[in-house]
């Protein structure tokens, strides 16, 4: 080989090399995208039927003391109206003294999830408001009430046993 063919090799092989800044890169890349896929999977919605994801929060609340509401009773609580929604679940107390209640809808467009949303906020704070000063263990249950959104799934409980209840809707979808 002649000497100016050994130069283009050598210049060849160093160009190659990656440095240390490019390898970063190409580890940040990577990182953002598996970031990415895990958050993608965990926010998105599910395909399970809805009287699946009923069933298995029905059977979390089997002797908790709630009872099974009807329609005009979610009417009545959050405003909505439950033909309007792919699926309803809501459960509260008989007890008008208590503030525990859970409710799970399936909506029918991704519109329909701010105006579920909605409802909650002004439910939690409209309880908040009746159990003011009276009922301190009430309102630190709504101050603890657990949320999520989960594709077309709205999920809300208000109980001591809220966060259990979140999970069986979590490992539901």
């Amino acid at each position: 080989m002649t000497e100016n063919m050994q130069e283009n090799v050598r210049t060849n092989i160093r160009t190659k090399r990656m440095t240390a800044p490019q390898i970063m890169k190409y580890i940040i890349v990577a990182v953002i995208l598996a970031y990415i896929a895990v958050l993608m999977a965990y926010a998105s919605g599910s395909s399970r039927p809805f009287e699946e994801v009923e069933a298995a929060l029905s059977s979390a609340l089997d002797g908790s003391g709630l009872k099974k509401m009807d329609s005009q009773m979610l009417k009545r609580n959050f405003g909505l109206n439950s033909a309007d929604y792919a699926g309803v679940m809501y459960y509260a107390s008989e007890s008008s003294m208590s503030a525990e209640e859970v409710l799970l809808i399936r909506v029918s467009g991704d519109s329909q999830v701010q105006e579920v949303a909605d409802a909650v906020s002004e439910r939690i704070s409209s309880r908040k408001n009746a159990f003011d000063g009276y009922a301190p263990e009430q309102v630190k249950l709504l101050e603890d009430a657990q949320q999520s959104v989960r594709g077309r799934y709205v999920f809300f409980a208000v109980s001591p046993d809220a966060e259990e209840y979140r999970a069986v809707f979590d490992g539901s979808l």
